[in-house]
């Protein structure tokens, strides 16, 4: 669903329905087969397909909206991209088949001490029996404590009942995601453009994906301030942590943002040099907003 330009002589329909086939085959190792699509896709209204289809060169904000990043990433932080990126490496799929490919993993830390909580959808057709499912699960847990190292506890499927003699009582699945229990959604309010969902930090509700590359400030804010908050760490050691808001006006040069926000926390005062470097840093990348772009374009750029 969502706002497209029509073009003479281009099927939308058909293009977003073949274009969501394709996507589903290139993530998933279920048939797309099971999946019906429909699309309502529409085109945008007047006023703001004329902001962003202008024939204007430089693009203008289609939103009032903001955009949030912070650098670098906690300790927890760390541990569950760490979690997140064991299950879904190929050597973890080809250890254990029946993982399917919905995850999720959430991360506490209480002192210095982490626990984490993931859910992963298994896959029916590689579970012998209710027995070999905890065997697996086991052996999947082991597995995530090598990879991640130095959690407390690690929980799989807590919902699960260990005393379940069928399937009823377990994340059993025959496709290996979680649509099929009737968890769905669009795009939605997941994960930030890093990868986490981060309610104790500075973050936006834009989701990332999705939005139009070129003029859609909730996309393009929320991996520009990830940007300019990693270049200034990266620049400067010295800061613990950056944490950049970005605020847009509709209509609005992209390129100008209404309000750019930078927070620094170092062990001594922030000083002169390193304020004017920050501003510095956050107006170059300002202006290479057409290269984020391009970047999306290409797909060489993460949005969730």
């Amino acid at each position: 669903c969502g706002r497209a330009t029509p073009v003479p002589g281009i099927d939308l329909t058909a293009l977003v329905v073949a274009s969501a086939k394709e996507y589903l085959a290139s993530v998933l190792r279920c048939s797309t087969d099971i999946f019906v699509i429909e699309s309502a896709v529409r085109a945008g209204s007047p006023n703001l397909t004329q902001v962003v289809g202008s024939a204007v060169a430089k693009p203008r904000a289609n939103d009032t909206s903001f955009g949030c990043g912070f650098a670098p990433p906690s300790r927890l932080e760390q541990v569950v991209l760490r979690a997140a990126a064991t299950l879904c490496s190929p050597a973890f799929r080809r250890q254990f088949p029946a993982a399917g490919d919905d995850y999720k993993v959430m991360g506490a830390r209480v002192d210095d001490v982490i626990d984490l909580t993931i859910a992963i959808a298994i896959v029916d057709r590689w579970v012998r029996d209710i027995t070999h499912y905890f065997e697996i699960k086991r052996d999947i847990i082991s597995a995530l404590g090598e990879g991640v190292g130095s959690v407390a506890r690690i929980e799989l499927n807590a919902l699960d009942d260990p005393l379940s003699i069928s399937e009823s009582g377990v994340y059993l699945t025959v496709s290996g995601l979680s649509a099929e229990h009737g968890d769905d959604g669009q795009v939605g309010r997941g994960n930030r453009a890093n990868g986490l969902i981060t309610p104790q930090r500075t973050m936006s509700l834009e989701a990332t994906a999705g939005k139009n590359s070129a003029a859609h400030v909730g996309k393009l804010y929320n991996l520009l301030a990830f940007d300019i908050a990693a270049a200034i760490v990266r620049e400067h050691p010295e800061v613990r942590d950056a944490s950049v808001q970005l605020l847009s006006t509709i209509g609005r040069w992209a390129d100008e943002p209404a309000v750019v926000a930078i927070s620094l926390s170092t062990e001594q005062s922030v000083s002169a040099e390193l304020e004017a470097s920050a501003r510095r840093i956050a107006l170059s990348l300002l202006g290479q907003l057409p290269a984020l772009t391009e970047r999306l374009v290409e797909g060489s750029t993460r949005v969730f």
